[in-house]
């Protein structure tokens, strides 16, 4: 599989729930239709709170995975927000 290179990097790390959404939201106003955020938070919630942002947003989560405590979410925009 082809890496995925982000656009845009958001450090989430120590905000506890709903920042990490919270700032996921406001960093993917600033990005254009198809580009991808990478997110690096350590809230767990975040593990099931960013994928149903996405969903409900329109934006589709590509991967994650965790990292020595970190997790770490690619994010691509979608056509509408």
């Amino acid at each position: 599989m082809a890496q995925i290179q982000e656009d845009q990097t958001l450090d989430a790390r120590d905000l506890l729930c709903p920042m990490p959404v919270v700032k996921t939201s406001k960093a993917m106003k600033e990005l254009g239709p198809g580009q991808v955020l990478k997110i690096v938070a350590t809230d767990r919630g975040a593990i099931t709170d960013l994928p149903a942002w996405a969903e409900t947003t329109g934006n589709e989560v590509l991967t994650w995975h965790e990292k020595d405590g970190e997790l770490v979410f690619l994010i691509r925009k979608g056509g509408e927000e």
